[in-house]
């Protein structure tokens, strides 16, 4: 069991430190293109939200497949796309339970849905964040000064 919770906490943390990466590099691309200016068009605003809604769903994605090449370092799948499928069954938190783990290293199913739901929950955050300011500033920019 312990092995399982060190080698958990230590994937979760690499997926932590690239999730936190990219949100940093999302919201410096929103706060970089000043798309709100005097008069935004819609078109700009999407543009810019759908850059950073992608940067962080990639960020998902990638920290998915870290958790089946985990596995599959762990010798628990002979195939990637089965590895990569558990791992987003697991991810995801939806727990289907058609592919099983070994009794070995099968409480890191657990710990990647909880690093799945948190990561996912972090990637919602940063999108409410941008989605907010957004609104913010173009409901300002269209009522005009003061």
């Amino acid at each position: 069991m312990l092995l399982n919770i060190v080698i958990g906490l230590a994937t979760m943390t690499v997926c932590l430190t690239l999730q936190s990466v990219l949100i940093v590099v999302a919201l410096r691309y929103y706060t970089r293109h000043d798309v709100m200016g005097n008069n935004p068009t819609a078109w700009s605003i999407l543009r810019v939200l759908n850059a950073v809604m992608t940067l962080l769903v990639v960020g998902n994605l990638v920290q998915l497949f870290i958790w089946a090449f985990v596995f599959r370092l762990l010798g628990e799948f002979d195939a990637l796309d089965v590895a990569v499928y558990h791992s987003a069954v697991n991810f995801a938190s939806l727990g289907y339970g058609d592919i099983v783990m070994s009794e070995r290293f099968r409480l890191l199913g657990p710990l990647e849905a909880v690093n799945g739901v948190l990561m996912i929950g972090v990637s919602t955050a940063a999108l409410m964040t941008t989605l907010q300011d957004a609104y913010n500033r173009t409901r300002a920019a269209r009522s005009g000064p003061g």
